[in-house]
C-alpha cells in the first residue's frame, strides 16, 4: 500500500496474483506464437503447389491459403493484446491497481478473466471469417462442376452453383461486416484492456462486495469488477477499512447494503491475517 499526500492511498497487485497472472499469460502468449508459426510454415509451403493463374471462380486453395494468413494475424493480434495486458499488470504491480482518494476510486482491472476475454475475442474473430469462407463454398464448386464430362451436367450444375453463390451472400456479406468490425473492436480493446478507469464516488456510483469481488458501476462509464483476492491480506484489510470509512459519509447515496457486505469481507480478511 502506497499512501501519498492528501489522503490518497494506492494498492499494489499482490505478488502471488502477479505471479500466477503472469505465467499464465507467457502460456497463452506461447500458444498464440507457435499458432502463428505453424500458419505461416503452412501457407510458404501450400502457396507454390498450385497454378496461381486467374479465374472467375475461387479455387479451394487459395481460401486455404487465405485462411492460414487470417489466423496468422489472428494469432498476432492475441499476442499484441498479450503483451498488452502483461505492460499493464506489470503497471499494477510496481504502481496502482487501485487509488482511492477521498471523492474517487481509480481501478485497473486486471484479473485473469481478461486472458479468458482475449481469448474469446480471438477465437470470434475468426468464426467470423470461417463463415465467410462458408459463403464462399458455391463459388468453390464452380471450379469442379466446370470440368465435368457431360456438357448438360456441366451447365446445369454451373447454374446451380451460381445460383447457390447469390443465396450464400446472406451468409458472407453479413460475417464479412462482423469481421471488418472486430478488427476496430479488437484495437479498441487492446486500448482498455488494464486501463485505469476514475469513478467518482458520487450518489451516482454504485459498489458492493460479493464473494470477495468490488463490482463499480457508474453512468457512462464500464463496469470493473475487481477481485480482492488479488492484493495482499493486509492492502485488503486496509483497503476494507478505507471503504467501510468512505461508505459511512455516503450511506444515503450508496448500496445501502454495502456496510455489511464491508464487514462479512473485513472478518473473513482478519481471520486470514491473523492465521
Amino acid at each position: 500500500m502506497i499512501k501519498s499526500a492528501g489522503n490518497v492511498y494506492g494498492f499494489r497487485l499482490g505478488h502471488t496474483a502477479y505471479r500466477r497472472t503472469t505465467v499464465l499469460s507467457c502460456l497463452l502468449l506461447g500458444a498464440f506464437l507457435i499458432c502463428a508459426c505453424l500458419m505461416a510454415i503452412a501457407a510458404m509451403q501450400f502457396i507454390p503447389t498450385y497454378s496461381h493463374a486467374f479465374t472467375p471462380y475461387l479455387k479451394w486453395q487459395d481460401a486455404l491459403v487465405a485462411l492460414c494468413g487470417f489466423i496468422l494475424l489472428d494469432s498476432l493480434w492475441g499476442c499484441a493484446l498479450i503483451i498488452r495486458f502483461l505492460w499493464t499488470l506489470r503497471a499494477g504491480y510496481k504502481q496502482e491497481m487501485l487509488t482511492v482518494s477521498e471523492g474517487a476510486l481509480t481501478v485497473r482491472d486486471l484479473a485473469p478473466q481478461n486472458l479468458a476475454s482475449i481469448f474469446w475475442m480471438v477465437g470470434t474473430w475468426l468464426s467470423c471469417f470461417v463463415a465467410v469462407l462458408v459463403g464462399l463454398i458455391p463459388e468453390m464448386l464452380i471450379g469442379w462442376t466446370l470440368q465435368l464430362a457431360h456438357p448438360v451436367l456441366a451447365t446445369f450444375a454451373t447454374i446451380a452453383a451460381i445460383v447457390l453463390s447469390v443465396v450464400a451472400l446472406a451468409v458472407m456479406l453479413p460475417a464479412l461486416s462482423f469481421v471488418i468490425i472486430g478488427g476496430f473492436g479488437v484495437v479498441s480493446f487492446w486500448r482498455n484492456i488494464g486501463a485505469p478507469h476514475v469513478y467518482r464516488l458520487s450518489g451516482q456510483a454504485s459498489l458492493s462486495i460479493e464473494g470477495f469481488v468490488l463490482t463499480i458501476m457508474y453512468p457512462d462509464a464500464p463496469e470493473s469488477m475487481l477481485d480482492l483476492n488479488m492484493l495482499d491480506p493486509e492492502d485488503r484489510r486496509y483497503l476494507l477499512h478505507l471503504l467501510r470509512e468512505r461508505w459511512h459519509g455516503a450511506r444515503d447515496v450508496w448500496n445501502p447494503r454495502l456496510g455489511d457486505e464491508i464487514e462479512a469481507a473485513l472478518a473473513v480478511t482478519e481471520a486470514a491475517v491473523l492465521a
